[in-house]
């Protein structure tokens, strides 16, 4: 969970590198900075812009994200819908990047 720009002033790959390296599955802000945005996606690191939810939730909470559907559940139940990420970019995320995706494509 994070604020406002998140990514700001980071235009290379390794910043969302190491989110992933560090264990996260992904990232929800209120918002991202642009070249953040899409390094991430091209790093294979789903994330997902909700202004308003990072005040709602608590740290510790476990959240189920369907980026398919564009649905964030909380721990209470309650759902946020988010935009849904397009099937381009699922497939993407789900080859592990960018590259991964190209190598299955080409493959």
């Amino acid at each position: 969970m994070a604020g406002k720009n998140f990514g700001c002033g980071s235009s290379r790959e390794h910043a969302p590198i190491a989110i992933k390296a560090a264990g996260f599955s992904c990232v929800i802000a209120d918002s991202f900075a642009r070249i953040f945005f899409r390094n991430a996606i091209n790093m294979g690191l789903p994330i997902i812009e909700s202004p308003g939810l990072a005040a709602r939730v608590k740290e510790g909470d476990l959240l189920t994200i369907d980026l398919g559907d564009g649905v964030i559940t909380l721990p209470s139940g309650n759902r946020v819908s988010v935009p849904p990420f397009p099937p381009f970019m699922r497939a993407i995320i789900e080859e592990g990047g960018w590259m991964p995706y190209l190598a299955k494509k080409r493959g």
